[in-house]
């Protein structure tokens, strides 16, 4: 809720915001709230405490030159009309 809050400028109209409502959050309207820049720092930083790793470093690095398989089939499917009749 709070990222769409954030994403659409405040309260929604419907619900009728007055000003005592932009009055008691510390942040002001349109702006996010202490506690979620607080809960945002603690993902950041348990993301980076989880990838500070040399393997998962080294796999993050070169996975872009990772080996995929091919697609299986082509683009042509059993309905289709317009191709040779067997």
């Amino acid at each position: 809720m709070s990222f769409l809050k954030r994403f659409l400028g405040g309260a929604p109209k419907d619900r009728g915001a007055t000003g005592a409502d932009a009055a008691t959050d510390p942040a002001g309207p349109g702006e996010p709230a202490l506690d979620e820049i607080e809960r945002d720092r603690a993902l950041l930083r348990e993301d980076a405490q989880r990838l500070d790793d040399d393997l998962i470093q080294r796999q993050l690095r070169y996975a872009r030159w990772s080996w995929t398989p091919p697609a299986e089939g082509g683009a042509r499917r059993s309905g289709d009309s317009d191709g040779p009749a067997g």
